[in-house]
Parts: C-alpha cells; structure tokens; sequence
C-alpha cells in the first residue's frame, strides 16, 4: 500500500520559510516521480513543482519567481519543498503526490498525501 505523509507545514509571517517534507512508503521510490501540488482557499488546485525519478527539477506556477526549491532524497525516500520569502498568496494547503509519469497532468497522479496547511499573514 503506498502512503504519502506530508509533514512541516503551518503559520509563518511574510518573508519567513518553511520546508515541507513527503515521506513514502510501498513504493519503488527511485524510480517514481514526485510532485507538490497546492490549493488555496476557493481556487483549483495548481502544480508547483516536479522531481522526477531521474533527478530533474521543474516549477509551474509563475509567482514562485525563484523563491522555492524542490528536492529529494532516494535513500530517505523523501521528497521537500523548501519555501523562502513567503507570501501571503503562498497560504494552501500543500499536497505532494506520485506518478509512474513525468506529467503536469494532475489526473495522472495516481498517489497523494493527506495535504499539510501553510498560513502565510501578512
């Protein structure tokens, strides 16, 4: 059974940072892509960010502009959002998820984790 645990998540102030963690299990870690998706009050869900299987890195959402980093650790079976100079327009919840592809395509995500609340105040 495979599980995604989100972890880190909570109330920072403007311009402050978290690092969001996703633990796997019962999954072939090093060989699945993970993803951050979030979802902020009354809007669709975007994607944030990509790691693929191979290592590769990728951001989708345009008001990120440098100020996030995502990684992952395939000894640790983890993946990590690391969020500097937040703002108040990051406040969602954050969901990592997997996928047997390298997708922006949020239905192929055949895995998500529970989700964790980050609170941005101004």
């Amino acid at each position: 059974q495979v599980q995604l645990v989100e972890s880190g998540g909570g109330l920072v102030q403007a311009g402050g940072s978290l690092r969001l963690s996703c633990a796997a299990s019962g999954v072939t870690f090093s060989s699945i892509n993970m993803a951050w998706f979030r979802q902020a009050p009354g809007k669709e869900r975007e994607l944030v960010a990509i790691a693929t299987w191979w290592g590769s890195t990728s951001y989708y959402s345009d008001s990120l502009e440098g100020r996030f980093t995502v990684s992952r650790d395939n000894a640790e079976n983890t993946v990590a959002l690391q969020m500097n100079k937040l703002k108040p327009e990051d406040t969602a919840v954050y969901y990592c998820a997997a996928s047997r592809q390298a997708t922006m395509d949020e239905q192929r995500y055949e895995y998500w984790g529970q989700g964790t609340q980050v609170t941005v105040s101004s």
